[in-house]
C-alpha cells in the first residue's frame, strides 16, 4: 500500500520527519500546511510530489491523505486534530500535546468516540538503551531516579511565553517525564517548584520560568525529581538516572550505562529512534495494527497530565495528586 502524508508545520521537527518518509518506499509527502503560503511554499519546493497550502481545511479537501503530521507549536493545536477525527485520518502529533489539559481532554474524548491511529513523538521510547533499561529493571528494585534537563532557552518567540509553549517543564521535560513513566511506571503525585532567574531579564517577552525542580512520587513507591533550566549558553546534560539496588542505570539520549559495585558497562544507540517511531506509524496506517506504536494519544495524554499538574504545583507551593 502506498502511503500518502500530509504535513501541518514547517520547522525543524516537520522537515525532520519529511526527510525520514521520503526514504520510505511507498511513502510520498504530497502535501504541506504551513502558518503562511509562503513558508507552506518554501518548505514544499523540497519534496516534488508536494502541494502547498495554507489552510488545513483546503489541503484536506484537495488531496486524499492516509495521514497526516502534526508538527505546530503547543498553542496551536485542538481544530487540526478534531479536523482529522472527523475525517477518520490517522495522525502522527509532536509532543507535548497543548499548553494545559483542556484540549487534549477534548481530543482525547473525540478520539473514544470516533478513534483513529495516533502516535506521539516521545521517541525516547524507541530508543534500544530505553528497551535494554527495561530489561534490566526487571532483575532490580529501584527505589529513586533523577532527571536532567539543562541546556539553553530555544530561540523562538513563541518559546519564551507562558502561552506559547506551557513553559520548559510542559514542552521540553515532558520527554524525561515520559521516560519516567515508560520505564518506571505511573505517577501519583507532583510538588514542583519553578522560578524566573535570568532570562526575563536577558531577553525580550519572557514569560516562562526558567529554572524548576519537580519531585514526583510513583506507584510503586519510588521517588523521583526531575530539573530542568534554559538559562545555559549551550545544552549540558539531558537524562534519566535510576538508582536501584544492583547499582545505577544511566540512561540518556544516545547510551545506556549500567554501574555496578564491581563493573561498568555501557550500550550504545545504533539506530535512529525517529526513524523507528516513523516506521511504526506508517506500518500500523498500512496495515491496521497500532500494536508497534509505543505511544498513542491515550498515553501521551497521562505524561500531559503530569506536566501541567507540575505547573499548578508551582504556582500553588504544595503537591498536586494525579
Amino acid at each position: 500500500m502506498n502511503v500518502n502524508v500530509g504535513i501541518i508545520g514547517t520547522g525543524w521537527f516537520a522537515g525532520t520527519h519529511a526527510e525520514i518518509l521520503s526514504r520510505m518506499d511507498g511513502v510520498k509527502v504530497r502535501a504541506v500546511c504551513g502558518s503562511g503560503m509562503e513558508k507552506a511554499e518554501r518548505f514544499a519546493a523540497d519534496w516534488p510530489d508536494a502541494t502547498a497550502f495554507a489552510s488545513v481545511e483546503e489541503m484536506l479537501d484537495r488531496i486524499p491523505l492516509d495521514a497526516v503530521y502534526i508538527c505546530v507549536p503547543p498553542m496551536a493545536h485542538g481544530k487540526i486534530e478534531r479536523l482529522l477525527i472527523e475525517r477518520g485520518i490517522p495522525f502522527f502529533v509532536e509532543k507535548p500535546l497543548a499548553t494545559d489539559l483542556e484540549v487534549p481532554s477534548q481530543i482525547l474524548a473525540e478520539l473514544q468516540r470516533k478513534p483513529v491511529i495516533t502516535s506521539v513523538g516521545y521517541h525516547f521510547r524507541y530508543m534500544e538503551s530505553t528497551t535494554k533499561a527495561i530489561s534490566l529493571l526487571k532483575t532490580m528494585k529501584t527505589g529513586s531516579a533523577l532527571g536532567f534537563w539543562m541546556g539553553d532557552m530555544p530561540k523562538v518567540p513563541w518559546w519564551r511565553k507562558q502561552e506559547g509553549s506551557g513553559g520548559q517543564f510542559i514542552e521540553q521535560t515532558t520527554h524525561l517525564v515520559d521516560l519516567l513513566r515508560y520505564t518506571l511506571g505511573e505517577i501519583r503525585e507532583v510538588y514542583a517548584a519553578y522560578a524566573n532567574r535570568v532570562m526575563h531579564e536577558a531577553e525580550d517577552g519572557v514569560t516562562v520560568a526558567d529554572v524548576g525542580t519537580v519531585t514526583l512520587k510513583l506507584a510503586s513507591g519510588a521517588i523521583a525529581s526531575i530539573s530542568n533550566t534554559c538559562i545555559l549558553p549551550m545544552t549540558e546534560k539531558i537524562g534519566l538516572h535510576i538508582y536501584t539496588d544492583r547499582g545505577v542505570l544511566q540512561l540518556g539520549m544516545n547510551s545506556l550505562t549500567e554501574i555496578g559495585k564491581d563493573r561498568t558497562e555501557e550500550w550504545r544507540n545504533t539506530a535512529n529512534p525517529v526513524v523507528a517511531e516513523n516506521e511504526a506509524f506508517i506500518r500500523a496506517v498500512r496495515t491496521g495494527d497500532a500494536s508497534g506504536i509505543l505511544s498513542p494519544y491515550e498515553d501521551a495524554f497521562k505524561t500531559q497530565q503530569v506536566t501541567v499538574a507540575a505547573l499548578h504545583s508551582a504556582a500553588l507551593g504544595q503537591p498536586v495528586p494525579l
